[in-house]
């Protein structure tokens, strides 16, 4: 399953032909935040503050590297409920 809209900055890599071209072969809007003004991107921004939190918060309780903990974070995110979509993430894709 492909997303409808991808948000990001302006960095290079998502204003790449090569990236446009993909986004438009799968049939995927990209949305590009105003250059100088990151609050454009609040919701990415929302969610990298809210993983890393959730990174640091296993770090200090669990020990060990923060990428051992990425699996279990990111099962975590993608099963909590988003005001944004209404539902869980997996359970907005998968049913």
């Amino acid at each position: 399953m492909v997303p409808v809209s991808i948000i990001s900055d302006r960095d290079s890599l998502f204003t790449s032909r090569f990236w446009v071209s993909l986004q438009k072969a799968l049939g995927t809007q990209l949305d590009l935040s105003i250059a100088y003004h990151p609050e454009t991107d609040g919701q990415s921004e929302r969610t990298i503050q809210m993983l890393e939190d959730m990174l640091r918060a296993c770090v200090i309780d669990f020990g060990s590297s923060w990428d051992k903990h990425l699996p279990l974070v990111e099962f975590s995110y993608n099963n909590s409920y988003h005001a944004s979509i209404k539902a869980a993430p997996f359970e907005a894709l998968y049913g």
